[in-house]
This record gives C-alpha cells, sequence and structure tokens, in this order.
C-alpha cells in the first residue's frame, strides 16, 4: 500500500465512526480495537477501554445533547495516524456539568488525534472545549479573568519582570 493509499484507509477507519457516533450506532467495537483507549483533556476524563468510552463518554454525551451535527473542519492522515479539528453543533437537552437542560443550541469544539492499529481504532486523544461549552450556557469558569479580556482591550495583560518580552 502506497503512503496515500494508508492515509486514506486511515481516514476512511474515523469517517466510518463517526457516521456511527452521529447515527447513536451501540455497536462500536467494530470501529474500536479491543486494547482501545481514550485520553481526554481535564473535565473530559479517561477510558482505558471501549466499555469505559461507551459508558463515560458516549452515553453521557448522547444524554446531554441532542440533535448533534458533527462537523469536522480538517482532517490531517498520515500513515496509521489521524487527526481532527471541528466541533458538534447540538441542542442542551439533558444535565451536563450540573446544569439543568436549557434547550439551546451549542457549539462543542474539539481536536482530535487516532492511532490505528489492525484497520481499527486503537488510540485517541482529544481536546473538547467545555469552557466554551459552559460558557454558551451561562457558567463562566474563568469568573471573567479568561484572557480574551485582554484581546478586546478590557484588560492589561501581566508582562515578565523588568518588562522584558
Amino acid at each position: 500500500m502506497t503512503p496515500a493509499e494508508q492515509a486514506d484507509a486511515t481516514r476512511q477507519v474515523i469517517l466510518r465512526m463517526e457516521a456511527a457516533l452521529a447515527a447513536n450506532s451501540n455497536d462500536m467495537a467494530v470501529h474500536f480495537h479491543e486494547d482501545f483507549r481514550w485520553m481526554g483533556n481535564y473535565g473530559c476524563g479517561t477510558k482505558s477501554d471501549l466499555a469505559g468510552f461507551r459508558a463515560n463518554w458516549q452515553l453521557p454525551l448522547r444524554a446531554a445533547f441532542t440533535d448533534r451535527d458533527y462537523k469536522t473542519e480538517r482532517f490531517i492522515c498520515e500513515g496509521d495516524w489521524a487527526s481532527c479539528f471541528g466541533h458538534i453543533e447540538a441542542t442542551h437537552s439533558g444535565p451536563f456539568m450540573g446544569i439543568a437542560p436549557t434547550g439551546k443550541r451549542v457549539k462543542i469544539p474539539y481536536m482530535d488525534f487516532w492511532k490505528i492499529e489492525d484497520g481499527r481504532i486503537r488510540d485517541n486523544w482529544v481536546s473538547v472545549d467545555f469552557a466554551f461549552v459552559l460558557a454558551q450556557l451561562g457558567r463562566d469558569v474563568f469568573n471573567g479573568e479568561g484572557w480574551e479580556a485582554y484581546d478586546r482591550s478590557e484588560r492589561v495583560p501581566p508582562r515578565p519582570e523588568g518588562g522584558q518580552p
């Protein structure tokens, strides 16, 4: 298999898995290796196997956010590795981090990095921007201290001692 063919095969594994997630499939073992690991950023947790992923990520996400539309903006594939970034547009329909359902449509930004082994996903490193989701639901986890205030010139950013950049 040429490098381009391998990259495309890797991409197809991910596209099939994403389609299954979007369709609320309960048969995810076809997409994930028996030694699957899911490593999320703080707030998302780490899942050491497919059962943990399903019980502690897939099903809670389904419960909290319905009418999900996955919008992957860019894939990068090389050999048996793939990465992407994008977002999910969804309706907040169930409890999420202590917030009762609001019915609001939210954007859930994400980045994924996958390692494919034997035609299935072996490892998945994930970063989901829950702080952004929470802000859309009225909870500012930074309590007004987010660095966006610097970007909007609402606050002066600190500088290292001596004023040197």
